[in-house]
C-alpha cells in the first residue's frame, strides 16, 4: 500500500469520529426540540450533513485507493449511519492505517518486498 492509500485511509478515519459525534448530538438535540423550546436541530443537521457528506467522499476516496472488497466497503458505509458506528470505523481504521503506512515505509527503504 503506497502512501496516497494510506493517506486516503487516514482521512476517513479522522473524519469517522467527529462525524459519530455529531450524530449523537444531533439526536440529542431532536429530543430536547421536542421535550423543551431548546431547537438546535437546524444547526447541527447542517454540521452533520456535512460532516457525513465528508465521510462518504473519504470512504470511495479510500475504497478506490485500498481496493477494498464490496463487503469491506459496505461494513465501513454501514458503520457511517449507526449512531456510534463511527467510533469502531475509526478503531479498524487506525489499525488500517497505521498497518498500512509501516508496510510503505518499509517498501520505501527496501526492507521489504511486498
Amino acid at each position: 500500500m503506497d502512501l496516497k492509500t494510506a493517506s486516503a485511509i487516514r482521512r476517513l478515519r479522522l473524519v469517522s469520529a467527529p462525524e459519530a459525534v455529531s450524530f449523537l448530538i444531533l439526536l440529542l438535540c431532536s429530543v430536547l426540540k421536542r421535550t423543551t423550546d431548546f431547537n438546535a436541530v437546524p444547526v447541527m443537521g447542517a454540521v452533520h450533513g456535512v460532516l457525513f457528506v465528508l465521510y462518504v467522499i473519504f470512504w470511495l476516496d479510500a475504497w478506490n485507493r485500498a481496493k477494498w472488497s464490496f463487503g469491506t466497503a459496505a461494513l465501513y458505509f454501514v458503520l457511517s449511519v449507526l449512531p456510534t458506528g463511527g467510533f469502531f470505523a475509526e478503531r479498524k481504521l487506525r489499525r488500517e492505517s497505521e498497518n498500512a503506512l509501516i508496510a510503505a515505509r518499509a517498501r520505501e527503504e527496501g526492507t521489504v518486498n511486498a
